[in-house]
């Protein structure tokens, strides 16, 4: 009998070993969340398994925080440590307190370093004892790997909405965010992309912010066409911003025949042109711009209308109200031609974004015709807005005009949209050989499955700039100057370069969708006694009754 007992005992050893073994070399993880909160896309585990060097994150978020953002630290932890179960030594990561430091000259000294490597600062209320403070968090991170850096802000804007809805956007977006910016840092080839020039477009102060944006992930080059064909072969985008000059017929073939071969566009366009800087006299003048681009855009599935978008929900801007011969007083007021757009949020590219800032847009009709392109709306009015023809007389005086709510009936215009297909060529059927001779022979008529982005507003990719003792400074894109107020310009645009380009499938993960589970004030305030008492007296019940039930049954098993 001892032998046997032996000889099991040896048996379930080597078979707890067997399994030890076998479990130590199987990597499972389950996740029982409705909305797999902490499941990683594939592309995520693909890019965190395939780290050839140590990836260190840095997260400025700790120290004193009210509770919505201890739970932004807590799910960002979390979503790190998920991150390191793929990577394994391959990333370590880290939580810091930027004000740590007792000193102040100090703890200035940080805050100054962190804005300049791009993490953009927030103020938050602390309640103690009845008491609110107001403190400075820096709800970001940065990625460093091999000697180079990069920003990432989980809070790209702090719009007026519930504080709790946009840390759950920010969480929703977390995953995409560091991934992304991981993929950018940690990949060996280097994609291009491009600004045109030589139509007038914005000038390069005016794109800088976007452009170091940008750098993060691409190769950023500015250059002119010039009517070179496959000039702009090798980039994987080119962005067209606010040309107000046309462009010759060579131009456009090259762009044709780029997307012809699967090229990508980014195109920013205005048709009607204002003259701000006139404003300040009291009145402009909105007059039509022929870009001789309307025959391509119609051709590729859209049309750009000679119109302003006019729209209840606006941006401001500074009105001097001092009479005249008094210092100049300048108050901010609603100026309905600066829409205040809304992204859509049923797609990758605008999924989580906050309002978007523009100057006097245009409207787009999609061209239904073409029925083998994929149109997706991506930025449009709100639903009190209404359309102005141009030309026309814009004053200053509309400001003090009575807003009708009534003639602002058609509301949400398209100012934005996405197209995806094969798209058909321009210059089919028309005579090329007078602007390249024997090319013509290589001439393709309907191109690759790709896609371009179509928004009728320059200005969305514009910055502002400020002239200080230092110098000119270039203010964030999104950054209104008169307001301070933050809006998804930044993040809208990166996004769209970044879903035109993307072969990883990286935008796949912007798809997660986290529900927000909160619970309902009014019913905790109405019912608080009754959720008290239940809360105090359910579990010392169900114990008690557990108790009873319990010594019953053990007087019938043993008594009886």
């Amino acid at each position: 009998m001892k032998q046997n007992n032996f000889f099991n005992i040896f048996i379930n050893f080597l078979i707890i070993l067997c399994l030890i073994f076998i479990f130590s070399n199987w990597f499972i993880r389950i996740d029982l969340t409705n909305e797999k909160r902490y499941s990683l896309s594939n592309v995520s585990k693909n890019i965190l398994k395939n780290l050839d060097d140590v990836v260190y994150i840095r997260v400025y978020l700790d120290g004193d925080l009210n509770i919505p953002f201890q739970r932004m630290k807590r799910s960002i932890r979390e979503l790190l440590d998920e991150f390191k179960a793929y990577a394994g030594n391959k990333l370590e990561y880290k939580f810091i307190n930027p004000f740590s430091e007792s000193n102040i000259k100090q703890q200035n000294k940080i805050i100054k370093e962190l804005h300049e490597k791009g993490l953009r600062p927030i103020n938050i209320f602390l309640k103690e004892k009845n008491i609110s403070t107001e403190r400075i968090i820096f709800p970001g991170a940065i990625i460093s790997y091999k000697g180079n850096e990069i920003p990432i802000n989980f809070l790209t804007t702090i719009s007026q909405a519930d504080i709790n809805e946009v840390i759950n956007k920010a969480l929703q977006n977390a995953e995409f965010e560091l991934i992304s910016k991981i993929n950018a840092l940690t990949k060996k080839e280097i994609k291009k992309i491009a600004f045109i020039e030589g139509h007038g477009e914005i000038e390069e102060i005016y794109t800088n912010d976007i452009s170091k944006e940008l750098s993060y992930f691409y190769q950023v080059d500015r250059g002119v066409i010039g009517g070179k064909l496959g000039i702009i072969d090798e980039y994987e985008a080119i962005i067209i911003a606010k040309p107000t000059q046309k462009f010759d017929e060579k131009d456009k073939y090259v762009i044709d025949q780029y997307i012809m071969k699967g090229g990508k566009v980014l195109w920013l366009l205005d048709m009607v042109n204002v003259n701000v800087d006139s404003l300040a006299n009291g009145m402009t003048f909105a007059s039509i711009v022929d870009l001789n681009l309307n025959d391509m855009l119609f051709r590729y599935g859209v049309r750009i209308n000679p119109v302003l978008i006019k729209d209840i929900q606006c941006n401001v801007i500074p009105v001097n109200t001092a009479l005249e011969g008094n210092p100049a007083k300048f108050i901010p007021a609603p100026w309905l031609y600066y829409p205040l757009l809304i992204p859509l949020q049923n797609n990758e590219i605008t999924k989580g974004l906050s309002l978007i800032k523009s100057e006097f847009v245009n409207s787009i009709d999609t061209i239904e015709a073409r029925k083998n392109i994929k149109k997706i709306p991506l930025i449009i009015s709100s639903n009190f807005s209404k359309v102005v023809k141009a030309p026309l007389v814009i004053s200053l005086n509309e400001i003090t005009e009575e807003i009708k709510i009534e003639t602002f009936k058609p509301g949400k215009l398209l100012a934005g949209v996405l197209l995806e297909g094969q798209f058909e060529s321009v210059f089919k059927n028309r005579p090329i050989s007078s602007y390249f001779g024997n090319e013509e022979k290589n001439f393709i008529d309907y191109s690759k499955p790709t896609k371009m982005i179509i928004i009728a507003d320059g200005d969305i990719i514009r910055n502002d700039i400020k002239y200080t003792r230092y110098g000119w400074q270039i203010l964030p894109l999104g950054l209104d100057k008169y307001s301070q107020q933050y809006y998804d310009n930044k993040s809208f645009i990166v996004n769209a370069v970044n879903y035109l380009v993307d072969k990883d499938g990286v935008f796949k993960i912007r798809r997660k969708e986290f529900k927000l589970r909160l619970l309902d004030k009014a019913k905790i305030k109405k019912n608080k006694v009754k959720i008290q008492i239940i809360n105090l007296f359910l579990p010392i019940l169900l114990v008690s009754v557990f108790g009873i039930v319990y010594n019953i049954s053990r007087r019938k098993k043993y008594i009886l």
